[in-house]
């Protein structure tokens, strides 16, 4: 019993300090507890999860190099991170935490956020997000399914956290990400009014996270696990893939590789995604170089986070048809 009360009071003495301001000295008085005990308390918050820290990163310190993606591209938004490391794992966490920032500071109403739920990042940032200012009224996944179940189940809770941290309704998508035939697909669809709906729902979107990928299978995913084969990403390449926005596939300068494997996706679509308000992806390393670079030129994100490595590159290969300066006019800083 002891344990639970002091539980109870480190929650309470955490959301007089974190979310409603009150200073240290009045919760002591308020609660009839010594300032120390209020400082302990904070701290042990810390150390359980229960107060999860943030960096910001003050937006003047790459600024020359963002402000010349975003011209080049056409990007209302860029925030380039220095990372710790160039290991996969790392790099994840840090782009994660500054995600995770920007989306505190959200500046607009966005009462549907589509989120992509497979999304390492994305998932990662769920872990030290906030509860965000902007409420929101429904989190709607992207994508069905992909990899095995254990994967599934971080997705899924993945959406049902970050939809309770935005005041929302989470809304599911299960059923497989990417299935063997359009027949099939159309077939759980037809027995799945949920599915239906969700993918209705996709129609207007406020916010979309948007997942990118290189052209292979993910390292943590299988081939033909509720997701493309090793054999359907090559014949991608053939075509001209240099990546993929939520499953679709991409060329070099953006543009839809228009083929039957897109019939096998059940998620967001291109049409959908490019009518979204605003479009916000977060990516970054070397294996993804070329892929980030092919989504931000064909228009498919409008804000991006990525790490410095990736955005030298971005700025030293620009897109054959470089956006005009004014193009970029008019942004707005979340």
């Amino acid at each position: 019993m002891a344990d639970i009360d002091t539980q109870r009071l480190m929650i309470k003495v955490a959301r007089l300090y974190h979310t409603h301001g009150v200073r240290q000295t009045d919760i002591a008085k308020r609660l009839q507890i010594s300032q120390s005990r209020v400082s302990r308390l904070l701290a042990q918050a810390e150390e359980a999860s229960i107060v999860r820290t943030i960096v910001a990163v003050p937006q003047s310190i790459h600024a020359e190099l963002e402000e010349k993606i975003e011209e080049l591209y056409g990007l209302s938004e860029v925030h380039v991170v220095d990372t710790v490391s160039e290991d996969e794992a790392e790099l994840t966490k840090d782009l994660a935490h500054t995600m995770a920032s920007l989306l505190y500071d959200l500046a607009f109403e966005a009462p549907t956020i589509a989120f992509t739920s497979w999304s390492k990042t994305l998932r990662k940032m769920i872990d030290t997000l906030l509860p965000l200012r902007t409420r929101g009224q429904y989190v709607v996944e992207t994508l069905g399914d992909l990899g095995p179940p254990e994967v599934q189940h971080e997705g899924a809770r993945a959406t049902q956290q970050f939809a309770a941290l935005t005041g929302a309704q989470p809304v599911f998508l299960r059923i497989p990400g990417v299935v063997p035939s359009q027949e099939i697909r159309d077939l759980l669809l037809q027995r799945d009014p949920y599915a239906r709906k969700a993918l209705e729902m996709l129609d207007s979107i406020d916010l979309a996270l948007v997942g990118i990928g290189a052209c292979e299978v993910d390292p943590d995913l299988r081939s033909g696990d509720n997701i493309f084969t090793d054999e359907q990403f090559a014949y991608a390449r053939e075509l001209g893939a240099v990546g993929e926005v939520c499953l679709h596939f991409i060329d070099a300068e953006g543009r839809p590789i228009e083929s039957e494997l897109d019939d096998l996706v059940a998620g967001v679509t291109l049409e959908q995604l490019k009518k979204a308000r605003h479009r916000w992806a977060v990516a970054g390393g070397r294996r993804k170089h070329e892929a980030i670079r092919a989504a931000a030129a064909g228009g498919w994100v409008d804000t991006l986070v990525t790490d410095a490595a990736t955005a030298e590159f971005l700025a030293a290969n620009p897109p054959s048809t470089a956006k005009a300066p004014a193009a970029a006019a008019g942004k707005a800083k979340a």
